[in-house]
């Protein structure tokens, strides 16, 4: 099994290179409106710089966005009938002429994405505890002047058109081996996550240093798992330090990425290696957990009633009874900024046999990057 990545170093208001409905799922994080480290960013529009200049916060809001209105309605464009869009986005807040304010970034795309067509489904808030103990707002104990402190983002869940279909037998058994487990979805799917933290990458250089408030990993891999199965294409316009693209080779999904700033390149490719061993630590974790759960239940005396036909431990639903987990290998580097990653998979079983559960121990130079 091999999966295939390609990274295009321009900005994502006009992907021709992704041709419509070819794009299964969008996991991806904006710069954030009226946040100051992107100020420079979007203020390479005149009019957004006026607009600070001139201490017209709302305006400067509205001519942000207009900005990011041009990439989602690309996703429009690129994303297949029944695919899947997920945007990771934080408000703001800021003092503008003196008046402190918040300005609601999630709402402002949720309308724009309502308008083109999207469906809305249940969005997921992640607390993002990166502040310091004394990080209240405002005047301190003496009200009314103090300001609830902003410790979660949103992701922002979105359907183009009605369900996605599954019709031929191929896609149908693709869907049933892409299954995550029973325990996996109680935690997945719900609508607050409460273990993930806010990451800093260490990109090495001062100035992609200040722009790196990335997204974890978990999330990005969280994501995939949930609303893609393997082989789909995930699309992220928004790369930065390869967080989502490294999360869709963990998952034995194909990628294609946008980053306007190409001097993140050669710490994507420096980070590939350690992307492989970080997907392998990642299955292994949750084979752990899964094994861990099933003697938990059984201590407990509850029964499990069915079995995984390819790895043979006790599941708790029969939509996980063919469910596989490919585990990634090495990447090669097949021409600039392209990437393909190769998988171990499972063997079929024999009477009365069980696949070995992966092991994280990389098989010769697993992970190692192979230039052209």
């Amino acid at each position: 099994m091999i999966s295939n990545h390609r990274i295009c170093f321009t900005g994502s208001e006009k992907m021709t290179d992704v041709a419509p409905r070819s794009v299964h799922l969008v996991v991806t994080s904006p710069p954030y409106p009226m946040i100051e480290m992107w100020d420079a960013l979007f203020c390479r529009q005149a009019a957004t710089r006026k607009a600070l200049d001139n201490q017209a916060g709302l305006q400067a809001f509205d001519l942000m966005h207009r900005q990011l209105d041009r990439v989602w309605d690309e996703l429009y464009r690129v994303l297949i009938p029944g695919g899947i869009a997920c945007i990771n986005i934080g408000d703001a807040t800021r003092t503008i002429n003196g008046a402190f304010a918040l300005y609601p970034n999630h709402s402002r795309i949720l309308s724009h994405m309502l308008g083109l067509g999207f469906t809305n489904l249940p969005n997921i808030l992640w607390r993002k505890q990166t502040n310091s103990p004394n990080k209240f707002m405002g005047s301190g104990m003496m009200p009314p002047g103090a300001y609830v402190t902003l410790e979660h983002e949103t992701i922002l869940i979105f359907r183009k058109g009605g369900k996605r279909l599954f019709t031929t037998r191929e896609e149908k058994i693709n869907r049933r081996q892409s299954a995550f487990f029973w325990e996996e979805r109680n935690l997945w799917f719900s609508d607050v996550w409460m273990d993930l933290k806010g990451t800093r990458q260490k990109t090495g250089r001062q100035k992609l240093r200040q722009r790196s408030g990335a997204y974890p990993f978990e999330l990005a891999y969280r994501l995939i798992s949930m609303f893609s199965v393997m082989g789909d294409t995930v699309l992220d316009p928004f790369l930065g330090t390869g967080t989502t693209l490294f999360a869709a080779a963990a998952t034995g999904r194909n990628s294609k990425s946008y980053e306007l700033d190409d001097a993140f390149g050669p710490l994507i490719k420096e980070e590939w290696g350690r992307a492989i061993e970080q997907g392998r630590q990642r299955i292994r974790k949750r084979f752990d957990g899964h094994l861990q759960f099933v003697r938990d239940r059984n201590a407990s005396g509850k029964a499990i009633k069915h079995a995984n036909r390819v790895y043979g431990f006790p599941v708790i639903t029969r939509q996980e009874t063919e469910m596989i987990i490919p585990l990634p290998v090495a990447v090669e580097q097949t021409m600039p900024d392209h990437f393909s990653v190769t998988y171990e998979l499972p063997e079929p079983l024999g009477t009365g046999q069980a696949s070995a559960v992966p092991k994280t121990s990389k098989p010769n130079p697993a992970g190692q990057l192979k230039l052209f």
